[in-house]
């Protein structure tokens, strides 16, 4: 489908905005909100979103890029550029960011030879973009140009395997996301179709993957996202079919990965359906918090010397479908984007006990399922 262009709306105005920066000195921050946008995911949203984030949380519209399913955002290594993948087609684009008001403005897009991309991660070199084509069953590899644009697939990466029992949601590999360790060495995939946890690391010559790890998960767990503890050695997985959270060993000289915890993401009297979707390590790395779609509500969980983990509670938040959260750098601050009830509500951080307070304010948004954050330096 070709995409509308990317027309930006009368709401950026640069130089009114621009002056104020250069008055106040205040740093700003931008976010960038991707929504589901098409009638067949019974979708409000209306494209790319950039907003000015202020200090008490108002949310100030910048501009609006309309386009298909931008489903899933990520900055290149320098952070002077902003890709998205287009959720349901076989797109990835590219817009690089103007350091002064943060809008964006389109460089390309490129197939990832695959259906439903649903995640995209570059490598540190910051040469090559890893996709994971969801239903597919693929990797895809693109090359990043100088100016941020990306050239076509360099590699695609078939996973194969014996399937998990879910007759509907696991019917073949299904890869959901493709995350760097923070070494920058490996490549972690949760694979939800085949229950397992795939590990690969990126031939810069060939510009392919290579697998070095599989590890298996608890049958019919649907493994969906991995989150990092600061320090690398330990991992941790929100399995989205059964609603757990799993701890893992983490070798980076190896990238060799085993489980040694795991734990529901729901309150024991939650008796409905849920599903787990997102995943996150604190900054300091003393908590995990994970989001369940159903319950609609944040986990926490505290975090031991030994890496185990230890159940905090849950909390509403305040809407339905929580695809995705994201903590704010100060790590006080919890946006969380409710899919079906088209809001991001933030929730407060107790630093010292990892426990959330119930949503503070409240932004509307259509179907909203990822949020991106840059604070841009004036001077």
């Amino acid at each position: 489908m070709q995409l509308r262009r990317y027309a930006c709306r009368a709401m950026i105005l640069d130089i009114s905005f621009r002056e104020s920066v250069r008055m106040t000195g205040e740093r700003t921050r931008i976010a960038y909100v991707g929504a589901r946008t098409t009638r067949a995911r019974n979708a409000r949203g209306n494209g790319l979103n950039v907003y000015r984030l202020t200090r008490d949380l108002s949310w100030e519209h910048r501009q609006l890029l309309e386009m298909e399913n931008p489903s899933f955002l990520a900055f290149d290594r320098t952070g002077h550029f902003l890709y998205t993948v287009h959720g349901d087609s076989d797109r990835v684009s590219a817009f690089s960011i103007d350091p002064a008001s943060g809008h964006l403005t389109f460089l390309n897009e490129q197939s990832t030879k695959g259906r439903n991309p649903v995640h995209l991660s570059f490598d540190p070199s910051n040469r090559f973009l890893i996709v994971a084509n969801h239903v597919t069953s693929t990797l895809a590899v693109l090359r990043r140009q100088e100016d941020g644009r990306l050239g076509e697939v360099e590699s695609l990466t078939t996973i194969e395997g014996e399937i998990g029992p879910h007759r509907i949601e696991q019917p073949f590999a299904k890869p959901h996301q493709a995350e760097f360790d923070p070494s920058g060495n490996w490549i972690v995939v949760p694979d939800k179709g085949l229950d397992k946890i795939l590990v690969y690391r990126l031939d810069h010559v060939r510009g392919a993957l290579v697998e070095v790890v599989s590890c298996p998960t608890r049958e019919g767990a649907g493994p969906r996202h991995v989150a990092f503890h600061p320090e690398g050695r330990l991992a941790y997985v929100i399995n989205e079919l059964d609603s757990t959270v799993a701890a893992y060993h983490f070798d980076p000289a190896t990238g060799s990965i085993k489980p040694f915890q795991i734990l529901s993401s729901l309150a024991d009297s939650f008796t409905g359906n849920s599903r787990g979707a997102e995943i996150t390590v604190s900054h300091d790395g003393r908590f995990v918090y994970a989001s369940n779609r159903g319950s609609d509500t944040i986990a926490a969980f505290s975090i031991g010397e030994d890496g185990r983990m230890t159940p905090l509670g849950s909390w509403s938040t305040t809407g339905r479908t929580p695809r995705f959260f994201a903590v704010l750098p100060e790590g006080r601050t919890l946006l969380v984007a409710n899919e079906d009830t088209d809001t991001i509500t933030a929730c407060s951080i107790d630093k010292a006990t990892g426990h959330l307070s119930p949503a503070s304010s409240t932004l509307a948004v259509g179907s909203p399922v990822c949020i991106l954050f840059k604070d841009m330096d004036h001077t």
